[in-house]
């Protein structure tokens, strides 16, 4: 038996049961790992409350993690008992230990720590193909990052500074606005104090940006869209605030003849060329000092549900780790 976060009905942060459960042998082509660190993100909010559909219930939520490899079954040769891994992977990554695909896990280089490798597979992984594949982010473009101080942010912040990007975030408090500013953005917005479309216009001097990252969905919608310059890219790839809202294709006429995306990690990591280029990409940037990976909270697998209360609430910032 292990422990594990399980999900018996969908719901609020009450929802998730610190429990026992079973945990076979790898089968044909997977690993089972002891896991040392695991990310916290809010994907894993939108299936703990039903907005995104688990296969079915109970399930073990969280999304990404980090840990040793303690077993493998017939037919994995690329990974051996001892090896550090991490993943990103739908589900069951709440949880001590657990089975999973080898051709989900990547092996993590000795520079890169377990609660490092736990925070990067997923939001790590989403900087990358955001910022190199979504839009290729170069020398000289401007982008505007919602949530500019959470941990998707503040990654994005400071690779895209390092690309060679003018970088616009926003923030929901002086706090956050001097943590943004200490990881990459040029310019800071407080989104509760400041009209950020009108902000955005004074800092570019009209121009207004080359793209814009919203993983904040329906309270920055349709203010992201104005805040883009004719022929702009929208990237929609979260709904901290609750789902962008149906609009016509001609709003994006009316702002400028403009493009819109509403991306997913899957769909950039979906083979396993993908999978490594990416994470090699990532690492890299970490091992050579392009990215800080800021952990600015750590919580115990049991107390995932207060992990989650924060979260929502707000009271995070850069990324956070739950510690089975």
């Amino acid at each position: 038996m292990t422990k594990a976060v399980r999900v018996h009905k969908v719901g609020g942060p009450e929802v998730l049961t610190y429990e026992d459960v079973e945990v076979g042998p790898p089968g044909n082509g997977e690993v089972r790992i002891r896991q040392h660190a695991v990310g916290l993100n809010f994907i894993d909010v939108y299936f703990r409350t039903g907005l995104y559909k688990a296969p079915g219930l109970p399930f073990i939520a969280g999304n990404e993690a980090a840990g040793e490899v303690l077993a493998v079954g017939p037919g994995v040769t690329n990974f051996h008992p001892g090896d550090r891994v991490a993943y990103y992977y739908n589900l069951g990554g709440y949880a001590s230990e657990r089975v999973i695909p080898a051709d989900k896990l990547v092996k993590l280089p000795d520079h890169i720590t377990y609660e490092q490798g736990a925070v990067l597979m997923l939001k790590g992984l989403t900087v990358w193909y955001l910022l190199h594949k979504t839009f290729k982010v170069e020398q000289g473009h401007r982008v505007l990052i919602h949530a500019a101080a959470g941990g998707i942010g503040l990654l994005a912040c400071q690779w895209a500074r390092a690309l060679g990007a003018h970088v616009i975030g926003t923030v929901g408090s002086k706090a956050k606005a001097d943590l943004a500013l200490a990881n990459g953005c040029d310019h800071v917005i407080l989104y509760n104090e400041e009209n950020f479309v009108e902000r955005v216009k004074q800092i570019s001097r009209g121009e207004l940006c080359d793209v814009v990252y919203d993983g904040v969905g329906k309270t920055t919608f349709p203010g992201s869209l104005s805040c883009l310059r004719p022929r702009g890219l929208f990237v929609s790839f979260g709904n901290a605030s609750g789902p962008v809202p149906p609009f016509p294709l001609a709003e994006l006429n009316n702002h400028g003849s403009l493009f819109a995306t509403r991306p997913k990690l899957n769909d950039y990591v979906g083979t396993r060329k993908e999978l490594l280029e990416g994470a090699d990409t990532l690492f890299a940037a970490v091992i050579n000092g392009k990215l800080h990976v800021p952990i600015n909270h750590a919580y115990a697998l049991k107390d995932a549900a207060k992990a989650h209360v924060d979260l929502e609430s707000r009271a995070t910032t850069g990324a956070a780790i739950l510690r089975p």
